[in-house]
């Protein structure tokens, strides 16, 4: 069965929802994952009349499509609460598509907490300090 993409506009208004819905809880994942369609997309180069046969995705007559997924991470487990988005991207629609892609991205990164980094301070503080006190002032032990 072939997986059924959403068009570029539905993509953008799931995927703000999904930042949404992560905003309103305490914990949570989105991935987000890009690459190249080539699968539809055969090479048009002839691998035959060369002894080291050139890399597939080096002799391409024109650009590929890119694959743009994200999911809210669900594992086996809640796998019926799991939420997948996709869309194909045309080459000549990734200008358009990455200005707006940003926009939602940086209107998603608004609900990301910062990072708790007070606990490696003070063992760091508690660490230099320990380490100071000895063998700068001529003290040898």
């Amino acid at each position: 069965m072939a997986p059924v993409h959403l068009s570029i506009d539905d993509f953008f208004t799931r995927l703000s929802s999904l930042f949404q819905s992560r905003r309103n809880s305490t914990h949570g994942t989105i991935l987000l994952t890009q690459k190249r369609l080539s699968s539809q997309y055969p090479s048009t180069s002839s691998a035959t009349t060369t002894t080291i046969p050139p890399f597939a995705d080096q002799a391409l007559s024109s650009p590929l499509p890119l694959i743009i997924r994200a999911s809210n991470g669900k594992s086996k487990e809640r796998r019926v609460d799991k939420i997948k988005l996709s869309t194909v991207v045309q080459p000549d629609q990734l200008e358009p598509f990455f200005t707006r892609y940003a926009e939602v991205m940086k209107g998603g990164a608004t609900a990301l907490k910062k990072r708790d980094r007070s606990g490696r301070k003070k063992a760091t503080k508690a660490k230099k300090k320990g380490k100071g006190s000895g063998g700068t002032n001529g003290d040898k032990k």
